[in-house]
């Protein structure tokens, strides 16, 4: 007779929710512009609250907006174990933060940043002192790459509903179908390269736009560089 149940090990990825703002009324607008994305991901959501002190956030009020929008809260992550006594009284389990690479996607705000956690492998260099993060391989759906403090470079497919984030450039010499986020920690003269621009969302910034529509054929699946102007994104073609 078989046993009742068994354990054994198993990885999953999660989708990790970065949350910088703990109001729960700009929680609340930042996920109804975008939980159906994550949704369809149908991912275990892990809520990293490292920018609050247990004191700081009213955890259950957070906790009900993502319920609200049919996003359970899976686990708590932080470095201080003292939310491991939070995490418990609201049934959650604690967890330290891990060695994954985590990376922001889109949201309604600066006040919120949701993320995902994929093993992407990657190598830093640095390119006339300024460090850059190398990706030789695709991006599948589901993924997020996170190039901190550094340029991103990409030689692999991205898929839709992948996500590359970088503090400065990012580089796509492939076909981009998912999301890039490039200057995510504000710096305004990042730029974005993608060799073949299919992208569902690109942002620079924190400045974003969605292409629910297909671009103009001069820039639909032809290389074209993004940047800032006067507080708009622009996007050009590159010349071959």
């Amino acid at each position: 007779m078989k046993p009742a149940f068994e354990i054994k090990s198993a990885r999953t990825d999660a989708l990790a929710v970065y949350l910088h703002n703990a109001d729960a009324a700009a929680l609340d607008a930042a996920l109804a512009k975008c939980a159906a994305q994550y949704r369809e991901l149908n991912l275990p959501l892990i809520l990293d609250m490292q920018d609050f002190r247990p004191s700081e956030a009213d955890l259950p009020a957070v906790l009900a907006v993502f319920r609200r929008h049919r996003l359970p809260v899976a686990a708590l992550r932080h470095s201080d174990e003292a939310w491991a006594a939070t995490a418990a009284d609201n049934g959650l389990p604690f967890t330290p933060p891990g060695k994954e690479r985590p990376v922001p996607l889109e949201t309604a705000d600066a006040g919120t940043v949701a993320e995902i956690t994929g093993e992407i492998a990657s190598e830093t260099t640095k390119q006339a002192g300024h460090p850059t993060v190398l990706v030789a391989e695709p991006v599948r759906t589901g993924q997020q790459v996170y190039a901190e403090n550094a340029d991103l470079i990409v030689t692999g497919t991205v898929s839709e509903g992948a996500e590359l984030i970088a503090d400065g450039n990012i580089h796509i010499y492939a076909s981009m179908r998912g999301r890039a986020l490039a200057g995510a920690k504000g710096r305004r003269d990042a730029r974005i390269f993608i060799h073949s621009m299919q992208a569902e969302l690109v942002s620079i910034a924190g400045i974003y736009r969605n292409f629910e529509q297909q671009l103009p054929e001069h820039l639909y699946r032809k290389p074209v560089q993004i940047h800032l102007q006067d507080d708009r994104l622009v996007i050009a073609a590159i010349a071959a």
